[in-house]
């Protein structure tokens, strides 16, 4: 039904033009009739056959050639046909087979000439896909084009660059988990010795005060739940599980609280901690989120001070609140600031892992500050120094901000 729809326009555009241009005689009405309907057959007809047979042919340049030959051939039928209609003489009609058998041949140079470019991209493009497949994710088309070849190699590229992201993503994801296993494991395995040996000896009874034993095991197992708090509250900030409800508060008062906490800590070392604030500096953000953030870092620069070193709380109020953690320890190494925060990163040198923990204090306090709309960073040493800052109330979120 399409075909004779397209070959009763293409009779009915043709005769129109005609009667416009020749105003014709019935005679030539009907031998014009009868040329644009040959015509049209072989247009309507060619249009069905060749989408069909070009999906069958393994080259799309053959696809392009017979497209081109089969057009030129319904032009010399016609042009012959209308030849013998005017009565163009023997050596007039011979010269004219001549012009467009020269015309085809000329056109299937050409269609080669052009057609070459073309599937040589697509060659490029099919290469590239198959390197994908097999693995070569650095693998890219070099093909730029403005049509819809050049559409397709852009897109293949951007696959190819979004798969590379994500490998390198995976391959990164590994290594923390790698590295998780191996901090956990770390951290368990000297807790979990120390008691099986204090049991062992409290079962044997070769002690003398069991309860400095039971104080021992004690301090061990309080290790033991401060490491498993703080995966667990790490994979609820990673699920999106911890819903942060923003409120004004004061950071100033936070810090000094913070200090009454760790004071004990801080006595052990003959650490000095001291906080030099202005006297309220507001924040608009979740409480025990602050004051989680505050600990962490404090309770990492007393860690890592020197035996009558002072720790530095400064709290200051301007755009932002803005709170600053700073001790005389080694600081932190200057590859390692920028990897400070990451999930389970492990360095030698790295300050919060010879304190105890698996490591996620950083990244804990990172996943609050920028889930209330804040940002957090580490100077490189020496001395160490950890920042944050946080919106005040006239940059106040009108939704509670879910941390991630």
């Amino acid at each position: 039904m399409k075909m004779l729809a397209t070959t009763a326009a293409l009779i009915l555009i043709g005769m129109g033009v005609f009667e416009v241009t020749m105003r014709p005689s019935g005679e030539e009405r009907t031998g014009a009739f009868l040329l644009f309907g040959m015509m049209a057959a072989g247009i309507a007809t060619a249009a069905v056959v060749l989408p069909r047979l070009a999906r069958r042919l393994p080259s799309l340049k053959a696809t392009v050639i017979i497209l081109g030959a089969t057009s030129l051939l319904i032009l010399v039928a016609a042009l012959a046909i209308a030849g013998r209609q005017m009565f163009i003489s023997e050596h007039d009609l011979s010269f004219l087979w001549v012009l467009m058998g020269f015309g085809v041949v000329a056109s299937l140079a050409f269609g080669l000439t052009v057609s070459g470019p073309l599937t040589e991209d697509l060659g490029r493009i099919s290469n590239t896909s198959s390197a994908i497949a097999h693995g070569d994710l650095a693998a890219r088309t070099g093909v730029h084009r403005l049509d819809e070849a050049g559409r397709l190699a852009l897109d293949v590229d951007a696959m190819a660059g979004t798969l590379e992201e994500a490998e390198r993503r995976r391959e990164a994801e590994e290594l923390a988990r790698r590295a998780l296993f191996a901090a956990v494991g770390h951290d368990l395995r000297t807790p979990l010795a120390s008691i099986r040996a204090a049991i062992e000896a409290l079962q044997d009874g070769l002690v003398d005060h069991p309860e400095r034993y039971l104080k021992s095991m004690e301090a061990d197992v309080g290790a033991l739940s401060r490491l498993v708090d703080d995966i667990f509250l790490m994979a609820r900030l990673e699920s999106g599980d911890i819903v942060l409800r923003p409120e004004p508060i004061d950071l100033t008062e936070i810090a000094d609280e913070a200090i009454e906490v760790f004071t004990p800590l801080a006595n052990m070392g003959a650490v000095h901690v001291r906080l030099e604030a202005e006297a309220r500096v507001m924040a608009f953000a979740a409480p025990e989120a602050v004051a989680r953030v505050v600990r962490n870092l404090v309770d990492n620069a007393i860690r890592h001070s020197p035996v009558g070193g002072t720790v530095v709380i400064e709290v200051s109020n301007g755009r932002r609140a803005a709170c600053s953690v700073r001790d005389e320890g080694p600081g932190f190494a200057a590859g390692f600031v920028d990897e400070a925060f990451d999930r389970f990163t492990r360095d030698d040198d790295s300050r919060f892992r010879g304190g105890g923990g698996a490591g996620l204090g950083l990244s804990i306090a990172r996943s609050y500050v920028e889930a209330l709309g804040g940002d957090i960073w580490a100077d490189q040493g020496p001395g160490g120094r950890v920042s944050f800052w946080l919106p005040t109330l006239d940059r106040a979120r009108p939704a509670p901000a879910r941390a991630r």
